[in-house]
């Protein structure tokens, strides 16, 4: 399928080549640079890498000299997470930016969801971004916050934990199915991250950075009752050298209160002070106060946001 761009180049939809998978990675690379944040989320940049999901597509611009103009993506609607909607992000290059191919590429995505509505993340909700969403009809939907603070901050030694929980870390081809089943139940009304699959965890499982002696298990009478799995950017940090991240922290519904969700938190960030880094980040949605209001209590300041913004 093909949809008309201001250029007289074609958007065109299908699956990538390794070819056109490399041209988008370059051309997101090319736009962190010059806005100084990353204009897809990991998910749709692993959705490049290693194939789209069923019923994602990918649409690419051409620019009239070669190479790529934009990129976007459209994950197909899921029911249960996002009543029906598919959720999407684009991104256009630097340097063929104020042509109208934002615009084209946002009504492409409108056109190739089939009359459902769409979602559609604007990273660093920078003003273009923004000026675009409202321009194309959409209206601002959610807030997801980056909250960034030293690591020094974290006080030395081992978290304290609740009376009958033990911590130790992920063992590979052995604890996937349980924390999968965990991971749905902490995450079971959140958008993306409760409809982890198999594959989807698999994946990381395979990224460089994956680590399990980062990935920290709680465990009460021999059952998981939750998590806290980190991660280290090897950039993006204020010095421009690597950064720890609060990756995904969860607990199992019946296994919440008594303090279990601060005391993973706290030795996944002990973790991260021991490898030597400097800062830490996480995301929390903006509306999710009893999360903001912990990590604020242990340090953490916003740092950045991202919004999404809704067509229906």
């Amino acid at each position: 399928m093909t949809w008309p761009s201001p250029s007289g180049t074609a958007i065109t939809e299908g699956p990538l080549s390794p070819e056109l998978a490399a041209e988008v990675q370059r051309l997101a690379v090319a736009a962190t640079r010059a806005d100084g944040v990353a204009p897809l989320s990991e998910d749709v940049l692993l959705q490049v890498r290693h194939g789209s999901g069923a019923g994602a597509r990918d649409l690419v611009l051409a620019s009239p000299g070669g190479g790529l103009a934009g990129y976007a993506h459209l994950d197909a609607p899921d029911d249960e997470a996002q009543d029906g909607d598919a959720s999407g992000e684009l991104v256009v290059h630097p340097d063929h930016r104020r042509r109208g191919y934002g615009a084209a590429l946002s009504s492409a995505l409108l056109a190739g969801a089939g009359g459902s509505g769409v979602r559609l993340w604007a990273h660093g909700e920078l003003p273009g971004a923004a000026g675009l969403a409202k321009a194309a009809g959409f209206t601002r939907f959610r807030a997801l916050w980056q909250m960034r603070m030293p690591l020094a901050q974290v006080p030395a030694g081992e978290p304290a934990v609740p009376p009958g929980i033990t911590l130790r870390t992920f063992k590979t081809g052995a604890d996937e199915e349980a924390w999968l089943g965990v991971n749905h139940r902490a995450f079971a009304h959140h958008p993306e991250q409760g409809a982890w699959t198999m594959t989807d965890l698999k994946v990381r499982e395979s990224e460089p950075w994956f680590d399990p002696d980062g990935f920290f298990l709680a465990e009460r009478g021999g059952k998981l009752a939750g998590f806290h799995w980190t991660k280290v950017h090897p950039d993006g940090g204020a010095d421009g050298g690597p950064i720890g991240e609060v990756y995904v922290v969860g607990v199992d519904p019946g296994q919440q209160g008594g303090g279990l969700g601060r005391a993973l938190t706290m030795a996944g960030l002990a973790y991260l002070r021991r490898c030597g880094l400097r800062d830490v980040m996480l995301y929390v949605d903006e509306d999710n106060t009893a999360a903001v209001r912990l990590y604020t209590a242990l340090g953490f300041t916003r740092w950045s946001v991202d919004a999404m913004y809704r067509h229906r």
